[in-house]
Order: C-alpha cells, then structure tokens, then sequence
C-alpha cells in the first residue's frame, strides 16, 4: 500500500512557525526533512554539469545528442522524488534554485569570455569553443528547463491526486514524457533552429527525447527504491490538493 502523508502539525501551526522564514529560500516550510537538502545539492548539480558538458555533440549508434543529454535526464529523476515525497512548492522552490544557479553560471562564463585574457595566455579560442556563451543556447537552456521542470513536476502532482498514489510508475513515466517533450521542443527550437539543416535538427530533437525518456524508464526500478527510502524515513508522501501551481507563487501554498 502506498504511504499517505503524515504530518504532526496542522497547517495553521506550520505557518505560524515558520511566519518568519521567507518562502522563497526556505527549501520547505513543513518540518525538518533529513534528505531534502541532499536531493536539492545533487539535483542543482546535475543541472550545472550537464549545461557544460552540452557544449560536445556526440553520435552514438543511431543516436546524435549534446553531452550534457548523458546526464540532464537524472534531473527529472530527482524532480520527480522532489514532487512525490515533498509536493509540488517544495519542488517548485528547488526549480527556482535551480534555475538561479544556471543563470549565474551563465553570467559568470560571459563576463570571463569578454575580460581580456593575460598576454601570455594563448587558450581564449578553447574557451570560447566550450565554455564560451551564446545568448540563444543560454536562453534556450534556461526557459526549456523552466518550462519542462515545472511541467513535469505539475503533471506528477496531478497524477497523483488521480491514482491516488496509486501506480507510481504512471506518474514517473507520464510527468516526463510531458516535461522533456516541453525541454526539447522550446530549447531547440530557440537555440538551434535555422542555424543547422532541418535534417540535423530533427534528428537533435527526437534523439534527446528518446534518449532522455528512455533513461526515465530504465532508472524506474532504482526510482521505486530511492522513494519508498524516502517515503519511509522521512515519514512524508506529500498531496497536493490544496496548492496553488503557480510556479511564480511564493507563498507557503
């Protein structure tokens, strides 16, 4: 049987203790999680990784991907425990933090590209052809994984509202088909589209989407053991019937 959610507060006793921890940096306005704060290093890290590693196009098989595609799936991975233990704000937080982190790399690697190197440095091309910033790449980067992660994350919650926590594997499977179909489409789209032929472009596309939905189905098993750890130690399976999806939504709701 799945776990239900337990909690030993009730909402307005929540609030009240937490009225001082401002929402939008506390990982989760609950109770004190011994896992989370772990889930989020990892989760922030695979997104950071994989965005520098995406610089190398590989062919593997029939298959022709970026590198970052090698590791950027275990993302929805964790977006996915994020949602089902601790509900939809405490991933929506997660998300943010994310999404912050990739931004600042972003700046970071543009304003080390345009300071001009020391005279004895020769490496300012290399730098420029792997670490060097192109503003679509980045801007596609940054609203796919915006748009997908809170795509995946919302179907999730729903789905689980649906079954009834219930099925897990529907949900696991279901919310990432949604959410890397979401990534895919809007970064290509902004950072490749018209600078490569239709038929590499194309062949891009579907191969990560494959490529990233596959790795989801392959990790399903491991997924159900690193959940019901979760659910178990943590002595949380977290609903969402009651909260607000707005993922520019801040409050504790």
């Amino acid at each position: 049987m799945p776990y239900r959610k337990q909690t030993k507060q009730s909402p307005q006793e929540r609030r009240k203790r937490n009225h001082n921890i401002s929402p939008m940096f506390a990982l989760t306005t609950q109770k004190k999680y011994r896992y989370l704060d772990i889930i989020s290093v990892y989760f922030v890290t695979i997104l950071i990784v994989s965005n520098i590693a995406s610089s190398k196009i590989l062919d593997l098989g029939p298959f022709t991907f970026d590198g970052g595609t090698i590791l950027f799936p275990l993302s929805y991975i964790f977006g996915d425990v994020l949602t089902e233990i601790y509900g939809y704000r405490t991933s929506r937080r997660v998300i943010w933090f994310g999404f912050s982190s990739l931004l600042m790399m972003s700046l970071v690697l543009y304003i080390v590209q345009i300071l001009p190197p020391a005279h004895d440095w020769n490496n300012q091309t290399a730098y420029e052809l792997i670490l060097g910033i192109t503003p679509r790449i980045v801007f596609g980067s940054l609203l796919g994984y915006f748009c997908g992660e809170f795509s995946n994350s919302y179907v999730l919650a729903k789905m689980k509202i649906w079954t009834q926590g219930k099925w897990l594997w529907s949900r696991t499977i279901g919310s990432t088909l949604v959410g890397e179909a979401v990534d895919t489409i809007v970064f290509a789209t902004i950072a490749f589209a018209g600078l490569w032929s239709w038929d590499l472009f194309i062949a891009l596309m579907v191969s990560n989407y494959i490529f990233k939905v596959g790795i989801e189905v392959l990790f399903t098993p491991l997924t159900y053991k690193v959940i019901g750890f979760l659910k178990k130690h943590e002595q949380e399976d977290y609903y969402d019937t009651t909260t607000n999806f707005n993922p520019f939504r801040f409050s504790e709701t």
